[in-house]
């Protein structure tokens, strides 16, 4: 496989993944904000990194695939300047699909090179809406135990977006991402599979959690530390998607938060399926009052 060359971060970025996610969270947008944070500075949105890791994926996969898992862990930020570089290194899968390990690596001007974000990916080749719905279903994450209360967040809260993708979006989403993936980007590739029209990449349909989280659930100054997805179903353009999410557990001695988050087409079928764990330290307001 060959590298493409790095992606250089810039605020711009960061500005228009917010717009397109709606997720605004200052630690990404707000760098007043942000230098009062323990990063000290605006940090990428993960689901930004996880764009442009299917943008690279795709680009070397011998064959047009799409993305139907990923997990990812971020252990350390990427700041504006930062170049990422990603990397793919093949493992073993079951029959039909194409498994990963993946990272994204990062380095500032004159920095040692950090990993980003290390994760797995699975790809399903002959992707059509029956071979989806032949994958197998993730477990529903269950309430743990934990905490009772951290920062006015209870187990059980939970928060909903309805959110309709256009032509727009998904212009916009390639020309910021370079994810040119034909499930997404060739509605005449899609449709001779078997699809209605255009797929609604991944991690757009993450970028609902990203927006619940950073705004939301818990709310403005959350960090995302771990995510997993599993894609169930396709979601089309123009169609009114509602994602969920809900708390499952607080650690409060490390100010951790685990969601189970959901997106749920306008028919009730599931489209995604995930798990959050996210880092309140930096909560822009820890003592709201939040419905359950």
């Amino acid at each position: 496989m060959h590298d493409d060359p790095p992606r250089v971060l810039s605020q711009r970025d960061f500005d228009r993944f917010a717009a397109l996610s709606r997720d605004d969270n200052p630690i990404h947008c707000d760098p007043a904000f942000a230098r009062g944070t323990h990063f000290g500075a605006t940090v990428a949105h993960g689901m930004l990194l996880f764009s442009l890791l299917c943008a690279h994926s795709a680009r070397q996969l011998p064959r047009p695939a799409l993305p139907v898992a990923q997990a990812l862990m971020f252990p350390a930020p990427a700041f504006v300047g930062d170049a990422v570089q990603f990397g793919l290194s093949p493992q073993p899968a079951p029959s039909g699909l194409t498994a990963y390990a993946t990272t994204v690596s990062s380095v500032g001007n004159g920095q040692t090179p950090r990993v980003t974000a290390t994760g797995a990916s699975r790809w399903l080749a002959d992707a059509s809406p029956a071979a989806l719905a032949g994958l197998p279903a993730g477990p529903e994450p269950a309430a743990e135990d934990g905490d009772a209360a951290l920062y006015g967040l209870r187990p059980g809260q939970h928060a909903a977006a309805v959110r309709t993708f256009t032509a727009a979006d998904l212009d916009e989403y390639i020309a910021l991402t370079g994810d040119a993936n034909p499930f997404h980007a060739d509605a005449g590739f899609a449709r001779a599979r078997g699809f209605a029209g255009p797929v609604v990449p991944l991690p757009l349909l993450a970028g609902m959690f990203s927006d619940l989280l950073g705004t939301r659930l818990p709310g403005r100054g959350t960090g995302w530390m771990k995510q997993s997805l599993r894609l169930a179903a396709p979601a089309r353009l123009d169609e009114p998607l509602t994602a969920r999410v809900r708390i499952v557990r607080l650690r409060a001695d490390k100010e951790l938060v685990n969601l189970a988050s959901v997106v749920i087409g306008a028919d009730g079928r599931v489209v995604v399926q995930g798990e959050s764990l996210v880092l309140v330290r930096n909560l822009a307001d820890k003592a709201a009052d939040r419905a359950a």
